[in-house]
């Protein structure tokens, strides 16, 4: 199995990378709406009175520490939801009881990662012969300071295994409990192609939105389609 002692660490540079979110979830205002952590408490305190879906929007708050939210960066919401909105089936590096933000090195990639989600997502709903989902395409600034890099490591390793997470959940767990930053690693979903695995948000500086896409699904998806700019 692959050991955190086996891979390369990153000494620190500012990097690009992008993301897809459904469009039809905005971003949480509130996360945007203050610098600090202490702000932040008193507006939600505010907000939770008079508001009673804030809990369901703003998702779990216990699963991430205050110190790790990077209040006042443009798109501090974006950043944070991965992290409040956990996922409990899991995903590549993490089994579902911890989030992590997952970044594309290019919007390519990114869309070819979201394309075999989805296909493998709505497959299992019946009945649906027509539709169309669209995303939010966003572009994500941040320093890759002591991440570790598992390009280093072939894509024949069971890391890579295309449906089978039981190696990389080891290691994503790996990773989370020697509060390692994050990861970058090959995609598998396009040849040549590489993301990263954020274990915090802390590391990003800023999230934008870039575009909007469309995928098109007719048994399966048949197209992706840029719709327009941000």
């Amino acid at each position: 199995m692959v050991t955190l002692k086996q891979l390369p660490e990153f000494t620190g540079e500012l990097l690009q990378a992008y993301r897809l979110v459904n469009s039809k979830f905005p971003p949480i205002d509130l996360f945007d709406d203050v610098a600090d952590a202490q702000e932040f408490e008193v507006l939600y305190q505010l907000q939770a009175l008079t508001n009673p879906r804030l809990k369901n929007e703003i998702g779990q708050l216990e699963m991430i520490a205050r110190s790790e939210i990077p209040f006042g960066i443009p798109g501090c919401s974006y950043a944070i939801a991965p992290f409040t909105h956990v996922n409990p089936a899991g995903s590549r590096f993490s089994d579902g009881s911890f989030g992590v933000l997952y970044l594309a090195a290019s919007m390519e990639t990114a869309l070819a990662e979201v394309q075999h989600h989805q296909g493998l997502y709505w497959s299992k709903v019946r009945g649906l012969n027509y539709e169309r989902f669209v995303f939010r395409g966003l572009s994500c600034s941040f320093i890759n300071t002591a991440m570790k890099d598992a390009n280093s490591i072939a894509s024949t390793d069971p890391i890579y295994a295309p449906d089978d997470y039981s190696h990389s959940h080891r290691l994503g767990k790996a990773i989370k409990e020697a509060r390692c930053p994050g990861i970058r690693y090959h995609s598998v979903r396009l040849q040549g192609g590489y993301c990263w695995a954020l274990m915090t948000p802390r590391p990003v500086s800023q999230i934008i939105q870039t575009a909007h896409y469309e995928m098109i699904w007719n048994g399966q998806i048949t197209g992706v389609n840029k719709i327009s700019e941000a």
